[in-house]
């Protein structure tokens, strides 16, 4: 074990824990579900970019998708370079519709909005079976990227990482709540900026030069160098359904939309745009151009995923690798802190104290409940992480695809269309949902699109029709009531 390396990742974890005590502090003095869910509501521009972004940019971002560029080329750069209007989508789509209706209803959850712009309470349980089962495979692959990371840099067993990885997470989003999840995500994202600049100099000083990199994947293999890839792979299918994958669909992804709903004003909103679209910019060119690159340092790695922390350890000077190890390290656990907090809301928000409202006031029992099944979530997702596939980016875009088929129609159209009603939302969701996994486990691809595509389309339709039978619905019901009453 290099010390070099494992004191400056000692000291970040030291910063963590810091931060959440700190929020812990905050939170004491305010009412909870505020606090901890959505922070009283106070980030600033630079704060929501940096959450947004770090939350965004995830294991997939830095170890699953620079091996898939490591694996398929250049090609594969191009192509993750579609995530980049991902922030400025999504902020702009949803934020300031979202602010409003969640101030006005006094939402902490994206099923209180769902709830609060539906009124059907079925629609709410079928959204939270499909975030508990979309964030957990999520999350899966982000205890295994953190996981691969600290076995590959630290030189550990795979369990061991994962055990020290899960500790760190499970404790420090168990102590802060939201406040710990943002102010951690605003120094990650600083952190994440510098060591990607810092990494993909080092691997091209090198390989000898950016030239000479091409030359060497060239000789390896011409296809890697082409902007299709091996096998014509990244064809107009495919780079058309990534595009709806990773950008498009990141607008249905609820644990992005949840930080449009705790934004401090309008001009926090434009900041959070700009800087978190610069941000990623960086993120996703810096990292995906090292991974393929990287293939001209480390021709024979036989399992993709470890190219990141491998490349470290050999082009980086220990003590410097130390530091930039910080930067996987936060994108991981910014993304997986976000989506245990709203995994945590679902259970005590939406599940437990609709059950019981008048619990609502029991600021200390809801605390402990709200921790404990942080706790209990971080332990079933160790259990998972044991046995992780060669490329985590398949399973990470999986759960994705999930989130995106059920409530991107259901968000938007809920948002933007007043005549939307419940009847076409749980239509939507059902079917959008349904089709996806059918699709994906099926392998079935329709005119050669990723399933998300025809999800997607299966759901804007299923939301279209229901939602006409459901207002003839809902008129006869007023019809009949209007009669009842005279």
């Amino acid at each position: 074990m290099n010390l070099g390396i494992v004191l400056p990742l000692i000291l970040y974890l030291a910063f963590v824990f810091g931060a959440a005590i700190y929020a812990y502090i905050k939170r004491s003095k305010g009412d909870f579900l505020t606090e901890y869910y959505v922070g009283n509501r106070s980030m600033t521009g630079w704060v929501l970019a940096m959450t947004t972004a770090s939350t965004y940019a995830s294991a997939s971002s830095f170890i699953g998708g620079p091996g898939a560029a490591y694996k398929f080329g250049l090609g594969w750069v191009l192509l993750a370079m579609v995530q980049v209007p991902a922030v400025w989508l999504a902020l702009g789509a949803l934020g300031k519709k979202f602010a409003l209706l969640s101030r006005e209803s006094n939402a902490l959850t994206i099923n209180d909005l769902l709830l609060h712009r539906y009124k059907n309470k079925y629609l709410v349980w079928i959204a939270c079976i499909a975030l508990l089962v979309a964030f957990f495979a999520a999350m899966t692959v982000q205890f295994i990227g953190g996981a691969r990371l600290l076995e590959t840099t630290i030189g550990i067993s795979y369990t061991q990482a994962l055990l020290i990885f899960a500790l760190t997470v499970g404790i420090y989003t168990f102590i802060g709540g939201f406040r710990a999840v943002v102010l951690t995500d605003t120094i990650q994202g600083t952190v994440m900026i510098f060591g990607t600049l810092i990494l993909l100099v080092a691997v091209i000083y090198a390989a000898g030069g950016v030239e000479s990199a091409v030359a060497a994947l060239a000789a390896r293999d011409p296809q890697l160098i082409s902007p299709y890839g091996p096998n014509e792979m990244l064809d107009f299918q495919f780079m058309a359904s990534f595009w709806i994958l990773v950008c498009f669909g990141v607008v249905g992804l609820p644990h992005t939309a949840v930080r449009c709903m705790a934004f401090k004003d309008s001009k926090a909103l434009h900041g959070g745009m700009l800087i978190g679209t610069g941000v990623l910019s960086i993120i996703m060119l810096g990292m995906h151009l090292s991974g393929a690159l990287g293939r001209a340092i480390l021709p024979d790695l036989t399992i993709p995923d470890q190219v990141i922390p491998t490349l470290m350890l050999q082009v980086l000077p220990p003590i410097v690798a130390g530091i930039f190890l910080a930067a996987p390290m936060s994108a991981i656990m910014s993304t997986i802190d976000a989506q245990l907090i709203q995994s945590s809301a679902i259970f005590v928000k939406d599940i437990y104290l609709a059950a019981k409202p008048e619990k609502a006031n029991d600021q200390k029992k809801i605390g402990i409940f709200s921790s404990m099944a942080t706790l209990i979530l971080t332990a079933l997702l160790v259990l998972a992480a044991l046995n992780p596939p060669d490329m985590i980016i398949w399973l990470n875009l999986f759960a994705f695809g999930g989130l995106e088929a059920a409530f991107l129609w259901v968000i938007v159209l809920g948002l933007y269309w007043e005549k939307a009603n419940a009847y076409g939302a749980i239509a939507s969701m059902v079917i959008g949902l349904a089709s996806y996994v059918g699709l994906t486990v099926a392998s079935v691809k329709l005119f050669d699109f990723h399933a998300i595509v025809p999800s997607l389309v299966f759901g804007l339709a299923a939301f279209l029709i229901a939602n006409k039978l459901g207002e003839k619905q809902l008129n006869n019901t007023e019809k009949n009531y209007a009669l009842g009453t005279n």
